[in-house]
């Protein structure tokens, strides 16, 4: 099953240029963009660029803000042991026939961009819902865009997904 999923994905590569463009700028690109978006809505979101005195201000709103980017970054080092760890071979590596658009040589399970930002997005979620929806589509979006690009199977993203969703959760708590 894990195959068949990821070949869904990755047969929409290698289809013409505009696409594989596409597919790069989602699984590569569009991460960096998401982290500054998420920046700047968690400080526009409560007006510290507006503030008379924007570094108290900051300081007030900082737990918010510190615990998004602590789940993330703690989950990304997380999934960084676990690829020790486990040690699962990318799909390159799996099947011979696959050709990825962007090319990893460290292991695959779980995925450190879908472990990073589902960890950022439940972050978000669990002070603001409705920009958590967004954030959560701009996870699954780099996630489905990594299968397709041949970098991940099915399986990395989700343990992903798990394990930042996990992270958030108890970083929340703390």
């Amino acid at each position: 099953m894990n195959e068949n999923i990821f070949y869904f994905f990755y047969n929409l590569a290698h289809q013409n240029i505009f696409f594989d463009g596409l597919i790069v700028f989602f699984a590569f690109y569009f991460p960096y963009i998401v982290v500054v978006l998420a920046g700047i809505f968690l400080l526009a979101h409560h007006e510290v660029f507006k503030a008379k005195k924007p570094f108290q201000f900051f300081l007030q709103k900082k737990n918010e803000i510190l615990k998004a980017f602590f789940s993330g970054g703690s989950a990304w080092i997380l999934a960084r042991v676990f690829k020790f760890l486990f040690s699962l071979s990318r799909p390159a590596e799996a099947i011979s026939s696959v050709e990825p658009l962007i090319i990893k040589t460290d292991h695959a399970f779980p995925s450190g961009h879908a472990t990073f930002f589902m960890a950022l997005a439940v972050s978000i979620f669990f002070f603001h819902r409705k920009a958590g929806y967004i954030f959560i589509f701009f996870a699954l979006t780099i996630g489905v865009a990594r299968i397709a690009a041949g970098v991940h199977f099915p399986v990395d993203i989700l343990g992903g997904f798990v394990l930042g969703a996990v992270v958030a959760y108890f970083i929340k708590n703390v």
